[in-house]
């Protein structure tokens, strides 16, 4: 389960007990930090923290901080600037080297937002969540939220139409973006601008022996891995107890109409047979998938290719960038485990649009620079 889905699944719980909580999430980041804005970590009356801001550097100041917001019932801002060369000064032992806005809320807050995240979970869909951290509108409350899934009508109200209206801009060009921020909306309210992704769709096409540590790799970073073959044998909890679905096909050429696909879809094809592997890259080249993996050295693939060429299928430029074979980042990976990883580290880097290589020779920040506060009209 991914930390997201530990933080959502103990707020529910949570609630449904009437416990007491509080829930902190990193708004706002500037240098370097562990943790990036959208990073929550909950907060219970009693029990253990769930969630991770900081890597251990800060959940203790801020559970201080929880303790206090769920005593009075009333949300708080809390910074936290480490950019001071004597970071032991205060006390908190650090090695990152920025500064941190974080937003402590208590718990009928906390479960509000444990219903927009469920719905991006369980639906599959990006949806964005605007939530007032400071106004001076006394129509506009601090921790209003407004509920915006993309294409369809808002959910919620901050309490005023023209900071409602600013609000959705925002929320639209960030999830355009797939970005979250801090954005100064209409009125001069101070909004967090969060945009909520759902967990990842990896289709993984062939049940064999090595695409086990594909699907348990996926689910460790809170994916979703579906399995895809035509033996119904194969496909099983018990073979893959980590994957949340299965397609059986008849005929790999069914397998992109079988099988859920859209532009948040990255498909690994392998089966180890050639005949199988070319009519599945065929029906998925017919499909909106982001990312085709291929297994298999690049001979290979560039003969997959060139047969279907000659049997018709028009293959484009974008065709192209989107076909990756060999599979994965150029790790020396043996074995089926560190074949996986490198698979699995190739998609988070293309979903980042980053390079890979060594982070020592990465000139400039490790994280993109997070954007200006902006203000809305």
């Amino acid at each position: 389960m991914s930390e997201i889905s530990d933080v959502l699944a103990a707020i529910e719980s949570l609630s449904e007990r009437g416990e007491r909580m509080a829930l902190a999430t990193i708004v706002a980041v500037k240098g370097s930090t562990y943790r990036r804005p959208g990073a929550r970590l909950l907060v219970p009356e009693e029990g253990d923290l769930i969630g991770n801001i900081s890597g251990g550097c800060l959940e203790g100041d801020v559970a201080d901080v929880a303790r206090i917001v769920m005593r009075e019932g009333v949300a708080r801002m809390v910074s936290f600037d480490l950019t001071a060369d004597d970071d032991a000064v205060w006390g908190w032992g650090l090695g990152c080297n920025g500064a941190i806005e974080i937003f402590v809320e208590p718990a009928e807050k906390a479960a509000e937002v444990a219903g927009a995240l469920r719905i991006a979970l369980d639906e599959e869909r990006p949806i964005s969540v605007v939530t007032v951290i400071e106004s001076n509108l006394s129509s506009v409350k601090q921790g209003a939220r407004l509920v915006v899934p993309p294409g369809r009508e808002a959910e919620g109200s901050l309490g005023d139409g023209a900071v409602d209206a600013s609000a959705r801009d925002a929320a639209e060009e960030l999830l355009a973006a797939e970005r979250s921020e801090i954005r100064e909306l209409a009125g001069g309210v101070r909004a967090f601008v969060e945009v909520l992704e759902p967990p990842l769709r990896l289709l993984v096409c062939g049940a064999g022996h090595d695409a086990t540590p594909v699907v348990e790799a996926a689910a460790l970073l809170g994916w979703n891995p579906v399995v895809v073959d035509d033996r119904p044998a194969f496909l099983t909890k018990e073979r893959f107890p980590e994957a949340t679905g299965f397609v059986q096909v008849e005929r790999p050429e069914q397998a992109a109409d079988l099988a859920p696909v859209d532009d948040r879809t990255h498909v690994v094809v392998m089966t180890h047979r050639f005949m199988n592997d070319k009519h599945y890259l065929r029906s998925f080249l017919r499909s909106p998938a982001a990312y085709i993996a291929m297994l298999g050295p690049a001979a290979r693939t560039q003969r997959i290719l060139m047969e279907l060429r000659e049997e018709g299928v028009g293959i484009t430029e974008g065709d192209m960038a989107r076909i990756h074979g060999p599979a994965g980042l150029d790790l020396g990976a043996e074995g089926p485990e560190e074949i996986a990883h490198a698979i699995v580290a190739e998609i988070v880097a293309k979903k980042r649009g980053r390079g890979a290589g060594f982070l020592r020779d990465r000139r400039g920040p490790i994280h993109d620079r997070p954007q200006p506060v902006r203000r809305e009209a």
